[in-house]
């Protein structure tokens, strides 16, 4: 018979009982579960063998210190459940966390809280109980590994294409033009191309050529000799040498001249360059990485860019689409961003509202991720609850007065409803049967909500594809 731990030891701990002492002992010394009590005035008061096992420490060491200086974690300076069950006198279940073991590793942890009365009732202090998920969060890892590479996480058909070929890409010396537009990820793809690559061990050297004129980037790039130009008192070596070995990235190479098109053509063709005020080459022993927002195939029939510049860096294409043809991934960003910032803001955000998420689902972003990774950002900082509520998004985000708009909450329900199923269905080839399994629904409550949402499908179901 399974049943929860936490709720057995509150109902143990809360409950007027005359069971023995050192029956309660020996059942808390068998559960796998860490469990730990202060006083008031936050003494560990008791300590389990699990809560030695979990944390790497003793006993002895733990009793007596303040529950802050034994666990570390980062809910104990800004929102430590067990403070708040003692301030508001009622439990707090299955809040995730990470605490701090003895070899200084993170450990996750789920934790519960309730209050630890006496046998008239009195509180006499607070009982913690705190689950190692460590194997947990090593399985979801593994399971994120098939939707992730790197910092790039998505569900989308055209991303998943991407990460297929990836591998092979990096593993090749050949030079890669990355279009897409402001904000899609470029330079995350192209990290993400080094750190898989065999120059992984190098430097990853980003440059954006659209931020600077010829004259400095020519410097910046290549580097230049003492006594070159006015002001060079000394040898400064360019990014080509920062990145010798490695991956050099040319952010924006749409933007540059036709003129410093023809010297970076020569470090292509031939590895070589010559640093400002020099007359000796040096070899370049680099992997070039090129990004643009343009479409160079436009600015090559414009005479923008050079032809035989363009062949050069465009060997292999990568295309990231823009977030509003990937809005599935939505919901896999935000928790991607929320987990990023609970660990460097030290603060313990647990989701999204589906409300405020129906928002976000609706929302155009020509800004792309970068403008999604902002919206939670200020969102983060203004949220005082468990979860970002609508309250806490930007301004321009919030919903309309007018019941009518499309920007009402219940509009943005159904829109982000019907787009997540919509997008679920193309990946499965409209195979009905397989997206209610992926919904976790019925199939029957799949066609309901398909007839509600008013979702127009092909006359294919795709059971040739997916087996029922």
């Amino acid at each position: 018979m399974t049943f929860n731990v936490n709720r057995t030891v509150y109902n143990m701990v809360e409950m007027k009982t005359s069971l023995d002492q050192d029956v309660t002992r020996i059942i808390l010394e068998s559960i796998s579960d860490g469990v730990f009590t202060v006083d008031h005035d936050w003494r560990i008061t008791s300590f389990n063998r699990a809560a030695e096992k979990i944390t790497g420490i003793q006993r002895r060491e733990a009793i007596g210190k303040k529950c802050f200086e034994v666990f570390r974690s980062n809910m104990c300076e800004t929102d430590c459940a067990l403070r708040r069950t003692m301030r508001e006198g009622k439990p707090f279940i299955d809040t995730s966390t990470y605490i701090v073991n003895a070899d200084q590793e993170r450990i996750p942890v789920i934790v519960s809280t309730a209050l630890l009365r006496d046998k008239k009732g009195a509180i006499i202090g607070g009982v913690e109980t705190f689950r190692d998920m460590t194997i947990i969060e090593a399985l979801r890892r593994e399971l994120d590994g098939r939707h992730q590479i790197g910092d790039m996480i998505s569900h989308n058909a055209k991303m998943q294409e991407i990460f297929a070929i990836l591998p092979q890409i990096a593993e090749s010396e050949s030079t890669v033009l990355i279009q897409g537009e402001t904000g899609t990820g470029k330079e995350i793809l192209a990290k993400a191309i080094h750190e898989f690559s065999p120059r992984k061990n190098a430097d990853f050297v980003a440059i954006n050529c659209g931020a600077l004129p010829d004259s400095l980037l020519e410097s910046e790039l290549f580097g230049y000799k003492k006594g070159a130009f006015t002001g060079a008192v000394h040898d400064k070596p360019g990014r080509l040498a920062a990145a010798e070995s490695g991956t050099l990235f040319l952010d924006e190479i749409g933007s540059i001249s036709p003129a410093f098109q023809v010297r970076l053509l020569r470090v292509l063709q031939e590895k070589t360059y010559t640093p400002l005020g020099s007359n000796k080459f040096k070899n370049a022993d680099i992997r070039i990485i090129a990004a643009t927002h343009d479409n160079l195939e436009t600015l090559v029939d414009q005479n923008l860019f050079r032809k035989d510049l363009f062949y050069r860096i465009n060997v292999m294409k990568l295309q990231l689409p823009p977030l509003r043809e990937r809005k599935e991934d939505i919901p896999l960003l935000i928790e991607h961003i929320i987990h990023r910032l609970n660990h460097t803001r030290n603060k313990c955000i647990q989701g999204i509202t589906q409300e405020a998420l129906a928002l976000l689902m609706v929302c155009e972003y020509p800004g792309n991720i970068r403008e999604l990774e902002n919206i939670i950002e200020h969102a983060f900082v203004l949220c005082t609850k468990e979860e970002i509520d609508i309250s806490s998004l930007p301004e321009n985000i919030h919903p309309g007065s007018d019941p009518q708009s499309t920007t009402s909450v219940k509009k943005a329900l159904e829109i982000a409803e019907a787009e997540t199923i919509l997008q679920l269905l193309k990946r499965n080839h409209y195979n009905r049967y397989k997206t209610a399994q992926d919904l976790g629904i019925h199939k029957s409550t799949l066609f309901r909500k398909i007839k509600k949402l008013g979702i127009n499908l092909p006359k294919i179901d795709g059971r040739s594809t997916h087996s029922r």
